[in-house]
C-alpha cells in the first residue's frame, strides 16, 4: 500500500512539475484546479484559505488557524469546509525537489449532490466541528487525485471527464470520518450552514462595524451559542476573525498598492492609526512601515 501511494505521489509530483516551473500559484484548465509550487522554505505567509481540498505531492507545509498548527506532506492533505484566515509556511522544499500541492476549490452545491448521490445521512444538528482537517491520504483518493491532473495531457477529456472525477474525489472525502463537518457545511438548517453564513457575511463586510448580537439574530441563536461555535469552527471569535480579515487586508494594500498606513487602516475599518500600528505590530511582529521595509528589502 505505502510503495503504491509513494509511486503515485512521485507520478503526481512529475505531471505538475512540467506544468508549473516557477514558484507561486497557477490555475490549470481543469475548472477548479490550482498548482502550489516553492523550491525553498518560506516566510510565513498570511492569507484566507477558501473551501477547498489541498494534497501535497512534495515536500510539506504548516498551517496555523487561531492557536492550532496544523502540518502536512504527501501521506495526508487538508480540507478547509469555509474561508478561514490563516497563517501557511513551507517547511520542507529545496530547488532539486520543490514543494508541490494541488488545489481543488469546493462547491458545496456539488457535496450536497454527492450526498444525495450515496444516500450519506447527516443530522443538521450535529455540532459543526473545525473548519480546517488534516486527514490521512487513501490511495483511493490519491489515484482519484491523479486521474484528474493526468487529463492534462489530454486536455480535450477534461470537459468530459473531470466533472466525474471530481465528483468521486469528493466522494472519497466524504467517506474519512475526519471530515464529517464537510456534510454539515453542506446541509440547509445546520449549524455549521449558519456558521458558514455568518462567515460569508464577515468576509464581505470586515470593514464594517461588527455587532455579534446581530450576527447571532441573522445565525437564529443566542449570542453565546454563535460565540461558541464560531470558535469551534474557525478557531477564534467573530471579533478575532474580524481582526484578521482586516490586518490582512491592509498588509496587501500597503505592500500591492504603495498605499499609507493611515489610509489603508481607514480602509479595513479602523478609525485611529495608532490602534491599528499596535494591532498590526502584535499581528506582524514589526510597525507597518518595517514591516514594509523589511519586504521590500528581502523582495528587492
Amino acid at each position: 500500500m505505502e510503495g503504491r501511494s509513494v509511486g503515485r505521489s512521485g507520478e503526481l509530483a512529475e505531471i505538475m512539475g512540467r506544468y508549473i516551473k516557477a514558484d507561486g500559484t497557477q490555475e490549470t484548465l481543469i475548472p477548479g484546479t490550482r498548482f502550489i509550487r516553492a523550491s525553498r522554505i518560506s516566510e510565513p505567509v498570511h492569507s484566507v484559505y477558501e473551501p477547498s481540498l489541498c494534497v501535497v505531492a512534495q515536500g510539506a507545509k504548516m498551517v496555523t488557524l487561531g492557536e492550532d498548527i496544523y502540518r502536512y506532506d504527501s501521506a495526508s492533505y487538508l480540507t478547509a469546509s469555509v474561508h478561514l484566515p490563516i497563517t501557511g509556511q513551507v517547511v520542507e522544499a529545496a530547488p532539486e525537489t520543490p514543494y508541490l500541492s494541488v488545489q481543488l476549490q469546493l462547491d458545496m452545491n456539488q457535496i450536497l449532490e454527492v450526498i444525495q448521490l450515496s444516500n450519506q445521512a447527516a443530522s443538521p444538528k450535529r455540532e459543526p466541528g473545525c473548519g480546517l482537517v488534516i486527514s490521512r491520504l487513501s490511495d483511493s483518493l490519491l489515484d482519484a487525485v491523479l486521474r484528474l491532473v493526468r487529463l492534462l495531457d489530454a486536455p480535450q477529456e477534461i470537459p468530459v471527464l473531470a466533472a466525474g472525477i471530481l465528483r468521486e474525489i469528493i466522494y472519497r472525502v466524504l467517506q474519512d470520518g475526519q471530515n464529517a463537518a464537510l456534510k454539515q457545511f453542506s446541509l440547509i438548517g445546520s449549524h455549521a450552514q449558519r456558521i458558514a453564513k455568518v462567515i460569508e457575511r464577515l468576509n464581505c463586510e470586515f470593514a464594517q462595524p461588527l455587532r455579534v448580537e446581530e450576527l447571532a439574530e441573522e445565525a437564529r441563536m443566542s449570542t453565546s451559542s454563535l460565540h461558541s461555535y464560531f470558535k469551534e469552527v474557525t478557531g477564534m471569535s467573530p471579533i478575532q476573525y474580524q481582526k484578521q480579515l482586516r490586518l490582512q487586508e491592509a498588509r496587501r494594500l500597503l505592500i500591492t498598492e504603495s498605499m499609507e498606513a493611515a489610509e489603508a487602516a481607514y480602509l479595513v475599518g479602523y478609525e485611529s492609526p495608532s490602534h491599528f500600528s499596535r494591532e498590526y505590530t502584535r499581528k506582524f511582529g514589526l510597525s507597518p512601515m518595517r514591516d514594509l521595509q523589511r519586504l521590500r528589502e528581502t523582495l528587492g
